[in-house]
């Protein structure tokens, strides 16, 4: 059998300190803006904050294999509550008081990891061993190995670190975790190397990124670390005005644990990168939620009359000149690399097809109607509010072969209700023999929306719009050689 020696003493390395986070910092601006409002003013936010704690709370022992759920009971129970009447015999592979069990345990923790930053306690090794006994409140045994390597049933020691090997075999490949005699050790460097980052003011995204690894190289329990280890990373999240970090079932094996591996030979960018992808999608939700609760006429007239106030102070003047810059820049950036392309695609092509770009300036008032039906039916299909009202840009960008006419729209929108965060989205049209134009079909592609807050730094966003421009192109050129 294969071994692999996962644990050496920890360290923060410049592969983590050199991570780029731009895929979070995009849009992370908007989103601490909008959350003052919502706290303040929404009570779909509290819901929207407990179906997360409840979603992490079921997932995480999915991902553990402690437990099966079907996946929509899954979404009953994230909705609804861990009520036990919604869940039947065979929703789940284990008796269904063990299941509640479980959930009101893995519960009850994300509460806590809530409670410890609402008090503003540090992350302590006691506090570690505290989460750990509480995931852990209804398991009495774990798997283990005695010094003869045999595979045993032992307690579990509960809030304590392990005192016997615990590394698993997965696949034909045995992996060694830290020995017991060196867990302690390990843990109190950890702590330290985690609050010197926090010293040093390094990117939250990094920091909890490596805390989670380099707390599953040193496994300290017994049994429960993936648990734990992501109730950790939550709580830094957290504490920087982000959501817990869930792993969906779906996503385990083929983006956490490879993900993992990769950081294990000191490569952790997609370990990074997946992280931010749940804090943007858990993001882009929220943007989405309603300011203001229909609670009661009076209430809502109040938050209407500061609304209007607000703006028309000079610092709402000034918010939406930077605003519309900003708005301007994003579109020089779409400009410069769809010219760039339609170049390229002429020096390869000479003759054989005709290319143009058209497009509507966001400061355009002429031409803000223009792809309008198709914005909407972009971002019900994505599942988003488009907010119509505020300035909008497009491009098309046509290629003719054939007789044959293909346009691609790219739309600049704004997404949610903040009014700093826009959205790059994305649609084929197939125009039809050119002799015969009114037969025009839409070509769905599939491309998810790239949301990005416009309230900051602008260049430092190019490097993602860039990359989310030549996706688009690669999928459509793709699409229109498929129907060749």
């Amino acid at each position: 059998m294969e071994v692999k020696r996962l644990w050496k003493h920890i360290e923060f390395t410049d592969n983590w300190k050199n991570s780029d986070t731009s895929l979070l910092d995009d849009i992370a601006p908007s989103w601490f803006a909008r959350r003052e409002v919502l706290q303040a003013n929404s009570k779909e936010y509290d819901e929207f904050l407990s179906k997360l704690k409840r979603r992490h709370a079921i997932e995480t022992g999915v991902v553990e294999r402690m437990y099966d759920i079907d996946k929509g009971v899954t979404e009953t129970l994230i909705n609804e509550g861990f009520i036990s009447s919604l869940v039947s015999h065979n929703d789940t592979n284990i008796p269904k008081q063990t299941l509640l069990n479980h959930l009101q345990d893995h519960l009850d923790a994300v509460d806590l990891v809530f409670d410890i930053v609402r008090e503003n306690r540090p992350l302590t090794i006691s506090f570690i061993c505290e989460l750990h006994q509480l995931v852990t409140r209804h398991q009495e045994y774990v798997e283990a190995f005695d010094q003869f390597g045999n595979k045993v049933n032992t307690p579990l020691l509960k809030g304590r670190f392990k005192q016997l090997e615990n590394n698993p075999e997965r696949d034909g490949v045995k992996y060694l975790y830290c020995s017991p005699e060196h867990v302690g050790a390990e843990m109190d460097n950890l702590i330290a190397i985690y609050n010197k980052l926090n010293d040093e003011n390094v990117n939250p995204l990094i920091i909890a990124t490596w805390v989670h690894h380099a707390f599953t190289t040193i496994h300290p329990f017994q049994d429960g670390n993936g648990r734990v280890v992501r109730l950790i990373a939550s709580l830094i999240f957290i504490k920087n005005n982000l959501f817990p970090i869930t792993v969906l079932r779906e996503e385990a094996k083929v983006r956490y644990i490879q993900a993992l591996e990769e950081a294990d030979l000191d490569e952790p960018q997609k370990l990074i990168t997946y992280f931010a992808e749940i804090q943007k999608r858990n993001i882009e939700e929220a943007l989405n939620i309603k300011e203001v609760d229909s609670t009661s006429l009076d209430h809502v007239t109040s938050i209407l009359k500061q609304k209007i106030v607000t703006k028309q102070k000079e610092k709402e003047q000034q918010h939406q000149e930077l605003l519309a810059t900003n708005r301007m820049q994003i579109f020089d950036y779409c400009s410069t690399f769809l010219n760039e392309y339609k170049h390229r695609l002429e020096l390869d092509f000479d003759d054989e097809i005709s290319l143009y770009i058209g497009s509507g300036r966001p400061d355009d008032t002429t031409k803000q109607h223009y792809y309008y039906e198709q914005i909407v039916g972009y971002a019900k299909k994505h599942d988003y509010y488009f907010n119509r009202i505020l300035p909008k840009a497009y491009f098309k960008f046509g290629i003719e072969f054939d007789s044959k006419r293909y346009e691609l729209g790219i739309t600049l929108h704004h997404f949610g209700y903040d009014d700093s965060v826009m959205a790059i989205g994305a649609f084929l049209e197939f125009k039809g023999i050119l002799s015969d134009e009114d037969r025009d079909t839409t070509i769905p592609l599939d491309i998810k929306p790239h949301v990005i807050s416009i309230k900051d730094d602008i260049p430092s966003k190019e490097k993602n719009i860039r990359a989310h421009l030549e996706n688009i192109l690669t999928v459509t050129i793709a699409q229109i050689a498929s129907e060749i």
